[in-house]
């Protein structure tokens, strides 16, 4: 009987380690999910840490989940949700909303996105939510309750049109976001090659074409991604084709204009390269941007007065085909998700000249998305 209560009594000491042990690993690391292709060893969301002296580490299988290539949160973080880059029997894809629990994300709904391979999603505070549907070449509205649960599809703005190069015979949308602060919508079709303009009208939940409803790129230019300055004056375009960013600034009519465009790439270089996110540091001093084939960070300063770009340096991300990347919540450290070497890696940035400098790299099948 004694060797029993001394057998329970150390179970019952080392659970409470093993407890204390867990939470100190989450206290003193970020979280964050990742989203993949599942076409090869990915089974869906992946959640890994970032330890706060730049280290990775693994922490499972999220939710199963069929090309959750982009994912977004709702405001209050309480729910997870992710496109299904897909194209089924009726031709689109899907959206996936989910519970965030601590250890694990809970399915709740799925709807369609009214176009086939949804490669981006965005939500509002309001919990509208936009997906840009890269084969549909459309721009899927949906909105999320305060349960999780998606609504069926509200409204589709379907482009129209096409560009100068192979990959640009229609229409393929692949990005929608919110003008932050406004309804306003911005939309960017690579294969139109033009940004759309609209407005969302919460009354019959609609997006409704705004004046001017287009504004063209250079030809064959490619506009995949963009950032807004937090001044809210400048856009920035991430060209994926020519691999460039364009500066885009409201004139006195409140409309947008291109200004000027710079290369992703260092002088030089001519192997064959796309560009792929592009994100700017909350105090708007700095702006990323990848490259695939280069494999780098292209690190330029904005200056503060006309929002022109600045080249810092080209940082190598270890890997190939960088897709997605991220800042971490206290911007102390960037990640790059590798898609076809299959890594993460870690970057300590110097705030103070937005340099980055290599910390670790981790394995991950088929990462496109870090969600922190």
């Amino acid at each position: 009987m004694k060797q029993l209560i001394v057998i329970a009594f150390l179970i019952l000491i080392i659970g409470c380690k093993m407890k204390n042990n867990k939470e100190e690993q989450e206290n003193n690391a970020y979280s964050f999910y990742l989203g993949t292709y599942t076409d090869a060893e990915s089974k869906g969301i992946y959640k890994y840490f970032l330890h706060t002296n730049g280290t990775l580490q693994k922490g499972g299988l999220a939710a199963k989940s069929e090309n959750p290539s982009f994912l977004a949160y709702s405001d209050d973080k309480k729910y997870l949700l992710a496109v299904n880059e897909i194209n089924n029997e009726e031709n689109v894809g899907t959206i996936e909303s989910f519970l965030t629990g601590k250890d694990s994300l809970s399915f709740i709904s799925r709807s369609q996105t009214g176009g086939a391979h949804p490669c981006f999603i965005c939500i509002n505070k309001s919990g509208y939510i936009l997906t840009a549907n890269y084969t549909g070449g459309n721009v899927g509205l949906l909105q999320i309750n305060l349960n999780g649960v998606l609504s069926n599809l509200l409204d589709l703005q379907q482009h129209n049109g096409s560009g100068t190069t192979e990959r640009q015979k229609g229409p393929h949308a692949h990005y929608a976001c919110f003008e932050p602060g406004s309804n306003r919508v911005v939309s960017l079709d690579l294969g139109t090659n033009e940004l759309w303009f609209s407005v969302l009208d919460t009354t019959v939940n609609k997006l409704v074409p705004s004046a001017p409803y287009k504004l063209a790129m250079k030809e064959g230019a490619g506009p995949r991604h963009l950032a807004f300055h937090p001044n809210g004056k400048w856009l920035y375009v991430l060209n994926e084709l020519n691999s460039t960013i364009s500066i885009v600034q409201k004139n006195e009519a409140n409309e947008f204009e291109i200004t000027t465009s710079v290369s992703t790439l260092p002088n030089g270089f001519t192997g064959p390269n796309t560009g792929a996110e592009i994100i700017i540091s909350s105090d708007g001093h700095f702006l990323y941007a990848s490259n695939r084939g280069h494999n780098s960070i292209a690190i330029f300063g904005i200056n503060k007065n006309d929002g022109t770009l600045v080249l810092v340096e080209h940082e190598p991300t270890h890997g190939d085909s960088p897709r997605n990347f991220a800042l971490t919540p206290d911007e102390k450290f960037l990640l790059v998700a590798n898609q076809k070497s299959n890594n993460i890696v870690s970057f300590t940035r110097d705030v103070t000249n937005g340099m980055l400098k290599f910390a670790d790299k981790i394995e991950a099948p088929s990462p496109v998305c870090i969600l922190f």
